[in-house]
């Protein structure tokens, strides 16, 4: 099966884009935008609309293939590429990229993807955005042109056996970090609730104290709402390195902090991403390092997650070697090519070291759907539910998608095993 023309179409992200560095300075809330000025290259803004671009594959038969170039809410922050913007890349797109799809057979993803992926266009690489929507548009192509779900092509390229049991799923609160809980836990999300503490003096406390806070309540909600006593969800945050900031980037004071969050967290389970944000990958792996040293010294079970400066397929690499946290998150769009995503989810697996494939609430549900597929055929221990950040529409999204998908893996599954036993 060849791929008979391409088209693109201009979209929306589900949520939005945020200028990191002016939030973390300081610029001020006003309503569901910022006042005040941005300061990372390709902004107009502090907040703006989230963009995407859909790739469609017409295959030789008439059906068609999608996959959505989307990018994270942070773009243009901790080693990321810079704003992605439909209308600076649609030329490109139409011009240069389409050429090198037309008539290309869609048999063989993996091999697709890695030869997509290394493309380069007047000596530069695709930006990550481009890369993640047309390999998705691949392997698409490849399960119409198959019959198959896309979750059984990458289980037959990577030869990996298919696992027919749900990947927990990790809801993300946004602001409404209060609010938004009840609904995580009636709805029994495995992990929760990520909330968003990405400023040291309204969400942080300049000493943690108001983390601690909300830790407590949190833990005290789960425990009042819950339906059943044997739910006991994963908690996760992400503190965008807002601990670093207000401890000077200490690790030993970071590591006693984060072992009282533990203890704030009464036995379950808790995963604090990003601590620090150092602005190097080098550094980061360091102090990360030392983070994770000072809390084994303290016997404290509070697990730390890579985000800021790991990046590629490279970088997830390099910080699973070096064991300098307990999880890594394998942020999707960052990587490009999706086959990158399998990869660092199956790197992360042989090392020793969890592994959250998340992405961004600025995806699609495009794309949210095709990381779906993926986390159902390498089986990270998380998967985040996306887009947006109202948690019900993404759990919607992605927990269906997987129930479905599932659910016809079984059927062919007892068919074959029938078919044999006949």
């Amino acid at each position: 099966m060849k791929i008979a023309d391409v088209l693109f179409a201009p979209g929306k992200g589900g949520f939005f884009f945020d200028d990191q560095r002016a939030i973390k300075a300081g610029a001020r809330s006003d309503g569901c935008t910022y006042a005040g000025d941005p300061v990372t290259a390709g902004f107009s803004a502090v907040r703006q609309a989230g963009e995407s671009v859909s790739v469609l594959l017409v295959l030789e038969d008439g059906q068609v293939a999608m996959g959505d170039c989307a990018a994270v809410q942070y773009s243009g922050a901790g080693g990321r590429d810079p704003l992605f913007l439909a209308a600076a890349f649609l030329p490109l797109l139409q011009e240069r990229v389409r050429p090198l799809l037309m008539g290309r057979p869609v048999d063989g993803f993996r091999d697709n993807s890695a030869w997509f992926d290394t493309v380069r266009i007047d000596g530069t690489r695709l930006h990550t955005a481009l890369r993640y929507g047309v390999t998705q548009a691949l392997l698409q192509a490849q399960s119409l042109a198959n019959g198959t779900t896309m979750a059984e092509v990458v289980a037959r390229e990577w030869d990996l056996p298919l696992v027919l049991e749900p990947v927990p799923l990790f809801g993300q609160s946004g602001d409404d970090r209060y609010g938004t809980v009840d609904r995580m836990i009636l709805k029994e999300v495995d992990a929760l609730p990520h909330a968003l503490i990405n400023h040291v003096g309204t969400k942080l406390g300049a000493h943690g104290e108001k983390l601690m806070e909300y830790m407590r309540w949190l833990v005290d909600r789960i425990h009042r709402v819950r339906r059943r006593e044997d739910y006991q969800p994963d908690l996760h945050v992400d503190v965008y390195g807002t601990l670093g900031t207000a401890m000077a980037q200490r690790s030993s004071d970071i590591a006693t902090y984060l072992a009282q969050l533990g203890d704030a967290a009464r036995g379950l389970r808790l995963y604090v991403e990003g601590p620090v944000d150092m602005g190097s990958r080098a550094a980061q792996i360091e102090v990360l390092a030392e983070i994770r040293h000072q809390l084994q010294k303290l016997d404290s079970p509070v697990r730390i997650v890579a985000d800021e400066w790991c990046n590629t397929l490279e970088d997830i690499r390099l910080f699973a070697d070096s064991r300098c946290c307990h999880m890594v998150q394998i942020k999707t769009p960052d990587l490009g090519g999706i086959h990158n995503v399998v990869d660092s989810v199956l790197y992360c697996q042989a090392h020793g070291v969890e592994s959250y494939q998340g992405g961004s609430c600025n995806e699609t549900d495009l794309s949210a759907r095709i990381c779906t597929q993926l986390a159902l055929a390498s089986r990270p221990q998380r998967l985040l539910v996306k887009p947006g950040m109202g948690f019900d529409e993404g759990f919607c999204v992605v927990n269906n998608e997987m129930m479905r998908t599932l659910t016809l893996m079984r059927g062919r599954a007892a068919a074959t095993a029938a078919s044999r036993n006949a």
